[in-house]
């Protein structure tokens, strides 16, 4: 497993990957911040820090760039591998589908997800996702419209969220 760090507007953006697959991602220049993310059974027993030119991470990094340069599309065909139940994984590969700047609220989430009362069980589905950005869990917000939480900040989810409606 390789991870590399590179800078963006909203801070350092760190990314564990596995031959330019995504495993976990986000605005930090912790490696255990980013490995946490990965299930501890799941979790790489190596890793190896490398440049964001090396092949195994050029990929997901040329799509974090592109993105940050206005190619908000640019982060939806990097390939994610998340460990989870069915509904889990659903609820993610959901999450991707969420076109920038068409936030929908944790409701409406839950709903798109074919059940509109597990509203829970749908933030929850945010809250553990491990590719953050690649897998815009971002995108999701208070029944009020409100920024809710990010595991990130809410500051670098209302920028993100910011940047996609300018886009």
């Amino acid at each position: 497993m390789k991870l590399t760090t590179i800078d963006t507007p909203d801070g350092r953006f760190t990314l564990l990957a596995d031959d330019g697959v995504v495993l976990a991602s986000g605005w930090t220049d912790d490696p255990d911040a980013i490995l946490t993310r990965v299930p501890a059974a799941r979790r790489p027993g190596e890793v190896e820090t490398v440049p964001p030119d090396h092949p195994e991470v050029a990929g997901p990094v040329r799509a974090a760039r592109a993105y940050y340069a206005g190619d908000l599309a640019a982060i939806d065909s990097v390939p994610v591998r998340q460990y989870g139940s069915d509904w889990r994984r659903g609820g993610w590969q959901r999450l991707r589908r969420i076109p920038a700047g068409e936030p929908l609220s944790y409701a409406g989430f839950a709903a798109a997800l074919g059940n509109p009362n597990a509203v829970r069980a749908a933030a929850s589905i945010c809250a553990s996702n491990a590719p953050a950005l690649f897998v815009p869990c971002h995108r999701v917000l208070r029944g009020d419209g409100s920024l809710g939480g990010f595991a990130w900040g809410v500051d670098v989810k209302r920028s993100l969220l910011d940047r996609e409606a300018a886009g």
